[in-house]
């Protein structure tokens, strides 16, 4: 048995993988990069190894760094996580050159799955059905294009190397193609080291839905039944669930017998996942659905397994890797229940799931379910790695109740300090397809709006957040003058817009900070009473609003900035943050300069489209911006002549920098 290992990655997965190794007696040892000092997986850590700056391709892509730190820490092998090096069949054999275990398949397993278009080759040797497309070696664009016409729009361009929605462009024209796949090979170069792709038929009504299959050096091969992954956004996974909804036990058998085919054909041993796209627009069919990739690694949905198995998949990888044969059989496993796992991100929902950067100035979950993560309050999200912040794991006897379960947690979970996808989980986990189990990977396109729309604060929300940014204590001041009640003027800025609103504490007796005071609010613009309502003050954190016998319950969290006194609060599920704004600022907002375009996000300039003196037309894209490993057009506002440019290619811009002038 293993008896000490490092993990070549960081945050979540690195946690994860330490929580189990250490319930099994096994040393841990981190790396960490300067952006990661303080970072939650150094701390789990039996002890840790600084690898460098903070882009990854100095620190956590760097396979001399990470040997040089296990043998420097004298562990006996290597777990990848995921992402990163995960998949590179050249550490592994690095790895193994320098006398260590690698927790993983073996390299010629990764070579043969690596590339998607050789995989799909591979696959339709072995009798697995494949999406019908182009995967050869010719990548002039002509031909790309050729092929394209002749497959038939819609299609889908592939970075051959990719994953995780990297490299990956959806095409609905002829016209799209060329620019699409210039930025989708542009994309797999930066993420992959690989600029080719494949061309792929575009199935109507998709449904993502994958197998996990495990294998040992016996040659013994099982599988862990399906997840389904259809919920996507940016061609990137949001909520999963296993199993999948509407499965058929013939389907179910004919998609586990198919993935367990392609594992053997690879004498694939460790954690892997057979990847397939059904078509869903008429009921899953066994004979319909095809072979989409597989990845050579744990992925970042396996808890929802975990959840319907008991199987703790790390464990199993630990022991495959250390010699063991599988300790279970197929005939041992079955589906117990429901899960589902939603991915809570640092990212501007509202400008088109952008990530996000910032300090998590609180992070606080309910418990009752799994949270699994790899940050704190306190921690910042910067721009150098993916920006998740947790995975919410909840489940239940059935679909109806884990899916409840879901919800009413992302309902309870607060944080406080960086835009984040919370208030888009919460409106996707009561979405009524997604609740009947209608699942595809159009369902948040078609719904994009209703799922994105930004809910305005609660008349109660904004009067707590008053009472906190003024530093209103209710159990000192109370509301009695001799010439009548106190009140306080105050403007609030919130999701783009403010408000300013004045707030009396009306005559009362003296009270504890167990009793209520009685607050009204009322808009200054019109002099329209908002509210009128009883405060009471339960704890740091906690409030309650009670009107008209109606009791609500709010969660604050108050911070400040070099500029700025915030507050968060949580109501019904719906958090908003306000700041405390000059009360000498101009009431009339000014309209957006036009004339100037911006960086939407701190990211890498990759790309420029225009040249100073250029004709553009309103929409054309000016350059592309690269955060996190994916890309963003910044397109055109309007009509118009470059007038300058203030970047290159290259250039690391803040968000919100001036980048192109336009006349």
């Amino acid at each position: 048995m293993i008896e000490s290992l490092l993990v070549a990655n960081r945050g979540e997965i690195a946690c994860r993988v330490f929580a189990t190794a250490k319930r099994m007696g096994i040393r841990t040892v981190a790396v960490f990069s300067d952006a990661d000092a303080d970072a939650l997986h150094v701390a789990q850590a039996d002890s840790a190894v600084h690898i460098g700056p903070s882009p990854a391709a100095q620190s956590y892509l760097d396979v001399q760094k990470i040997i040089a730190a296990a043998k420097a820490s004298g562990v006996q092998a290597i777990h990848p996580g995921y992402g990163f090096l995960s998949e590179n069949a050249e550490f592994v054999d690095a790895v193994e050159a320098a006398g260590l275990i690698f927790i993983g398949p073996s390299a010629s397993s990764i070579r043969a799955m690596g590339l998607k278009d050789a995989a799909k080759a591979l696959m339709e040797e072995a009798g697995v059905p494949v999406v019908p497309g182009y995967h050869g070696a010719d990548q002039s664009p002509e031909l790309l294009a050729s092929e394209a016409s002749r497959i038939g729009y819609p299609v889908m361009i592939k970075a051959r190397a990719g994953g995780g929605g990297k490299g990956m462009r959806l095409v609905e024209s002829a016209d799209e193609f060329e620019q699409a796949l210039e930025s989708a090979a542009r994309e797999g170069l930066n993420a992959f080291g690989d600029a080719s792709v494949l061309v792929e038929k575009y199935i109507n009504s998709p449904r993502h839905i994958e197998v996990q299959v495990f294998g040992d050096s016996g040659g013994n091969v099982i599988h862990l039944f399906e997840r389904d992954c259809s919920l996507q956004r940016r061609h990137q996974k949001v909520i999963e669930e296993a199993p999948a909804p509407d499965m058929s036990e013939a389907v179910r058998s004919a998609m586990t017998e198919a993935a367990c085919k392609a594992a053997k054909a690879i004498n694939y041993q460790g954690a892997g996942t057979i990847e397939f796209i059904a078509d869903g627009s008429s009921g899953l069919r066994a004979d319909g659905f095809w072979f989409m990739e597989m990845n050579t690694r744990l992925q970042v949905e396996h808890p929802v397994t975990e959840a319907i198995t008991g199987v703790d998949l790390v464990e199993l990888q630990i022991r495959v890797a250390s010699g063991e044969d599988l300790p279970i059989k197929q005939s041992e496993l079955a589906i117990n229940g429901h899960a589902f796992e939603a991915r809570l991100y640092a990212e501007d929902v509202v400008a088109g799931f952008l990530p996000a950067t910032g300090r998590l100035h609180e992070l606080r979950f309910v418990s009752g379910a799994r949270v699994d993560t790899g940050v704190k309050a306190g921690s910042e999200i910067t721009p150098f790695y993916d920006p998740m912040i947790a995975k919410v794991i909840t489940h239940g006897a059935t679909r109806n109740e884990a899916l409840g379960r879901l919800s009413a947690t992302l309902a309870m979970t607060h944080v406080a300090g960086t835009v984040t996808n919370l208030a888009f989980l919460n409106a996707l986990s009561r979405l009524p397809d997604f609740k009947e189990g209608k699942v595809d990977t159009g369902l948040i396109g078609r719904n994009i709006e209703s799922l994105t729309r930004l809910e305005p604060p609660s008349h109660s929300s904004l009067l707590i957040a008053a009472i906190s940014l003024l530093s209103i204590d209710l159990t000192r001041t109370r509301g009695w003058r001799l010439w009548g009640d106190a009140s306080h003027l105050v403007t609030l800025r919130f999701n783009d817009a403010k408000k300013t609103v004045r707030v009396t504490l009306h005559r009362d007796k003296p009270a504890t900070s167990s009793e209520a005071t009685t607050v009204s609010m009322s808009d200054v613009e019109d002099e329209q009473l908002l509210l009128k309502c009883s405060v009471t003050p339960l704890g740091e954190f906690d409030w309650s609003v009670r009107r008209e016998g109606v009791q609500q319950l709010l969660e604050v969290f108050k911070w400040q900035t070099k500029s700025n006194h915030c507050v968060s609060v949580r109501d019904a599920g719906v958090i908003t943050e306000f700041l405390l704004s000059d009360p000498l600022e101009a009431s009339t907002q000014q309209s957006s300069n036009t004339d100037q375009v911006v960086a939407p996000m701190t990211g890498i300039v990759t790309h420029v489209d225009v040249k100073q003196g250029q004709s553009v037309m309103l929409g054309d894209r000016l350059l592309v911006l690269e955060a996190m490993k994916m890309e963003t057009s910044v397109n055109a506002p309007r009509e118009g002549v470059i007038k300058d440019i203030s970047c290159e290619i290259g250039e690391a811009v803040e968000g919100g920098s001036v980048l192109i002038g336009l006349e």
